[in-house]
């Protein structure tokens, strides 16, 4: 950044936030798509390619279980742009949805029946299996589906524990479990992980070590985006934009310095309930 010191990069050491019902490739989440007949992997729509599990994937694929992928929190996205983006054809089939404002729940209640019925015939009950990253919606999404709270939801990521059977119909079980990170992005080594669990919400903003610099992410892949919210002109420096914030809030420290770390965490948890979205703004 001209004229400003460079961005720091601090390291970050072990994460003791990591919830041991998230571990890296845990049993349930094998058993659920074992027992499945279809499997629906619930997306972030704002992030495509960061919420997919290719190790999910491969194995819903080596099982030859039918792959539904639901693109999720559509309502926070410009569902133009979105249905122009060339990796919706490595996603197929696949529904838009939203669970908050019930955007697609029709058309996903008639890709689960149809993608169910040859199992029916086969075992009188079919089972619909939902995997996916902490925090995209899993559980909200089966609540919608089943007309009723049947499945526990939160703010907090990972909230879902252990498998649960939820009833969609008299022939149809959907099989609920906790958000699974894959194998390679769950060592703690790796602060590139670490940044993008928080940016998709599977790990929550008051937990993150150094939510400044995942703002400072945010900010890189869309410069415009928090300025217009929040109404700050910062022109793309997010060391600018945290430093007005927090004037704006009075988030001070002894002294008068600016607390940065409090005005980040806002900012992700405005982020992660979905509260930040273009054209909508803040002031």
């Amino acid at each position: 950044m001209a004229g400003r010191q460079a961005y720091r990069i601090r390291k970050m050491g072990p994460n003791e936030t990591h919830n041991k019902h998230r571990r890296a490739f845990p049993f349930l989440a094998q058993e659920v798509i074992r027992i499945s007949d279809v499997i629906l992997q619930v997306l972030d729509a704002r992030f495509l390619e960061e919420t997919r599990n290719p190790e999910l994937e491969k194995m819903v694929k080596d099982m030859g279980k039918i792959l539904v992928n639901v693109l999720n929190k559509v309502d926070l996205v410009d569902l133009r742009e979105l249905r122009e983006n060339q990796i919706l054809v490595g996603l197929e089939p696949y529904v838009l949805f939203s669970s908050s404002k019930r955007i697609g729940l029709g058309k996903l209640r008639e890709r689960i029946k149809i993608s169910v019925k040859k199992f029916i015939g086969k075992h009188n009950k079919a089972h619909v299996g939902v995997i996916g990253y902490p925090n995209t919606g899993k559980s909200s999404l089966i609540n919608s589906l089943s007309g009723r709270s049947k499945s526990g939801t939160a703010a907090e990521a990972g909230f879902t524990k252990g498998i649960q059977k939820i009833r969609f119909s008299k022939d149809i079980l959907i099989l609920d479990t906790p958000g699974v990170i894959p194998d390679k992005e769950n060592s703690r080594k790796y602060d590139r992980h670490l940044k993008k669990h928080t940016m998709i919400g599977a790990q929550t903003y008051n937990k993150v070590r150094d939510p400044d610099l995942i703002v400072n992410e945010i900010m890189q892949k869309d410069p415009e985006l928090l300025e217009d919210f929040y109404g700050i002109e910062s022109k793309g420096d997010s060391e600018v934009f945290l430093e007005k914030l927090g004037k704006r809030r009075n988030f001070l420290k002894k002294g008068g310095a600016v607390d940065i770390d409090r005005a980040a965490r806002v900012v992700l948890k405005d982020w992660q309930e979905g509260k930040i979205v273009k054209g909508k703004d803040n002031n």
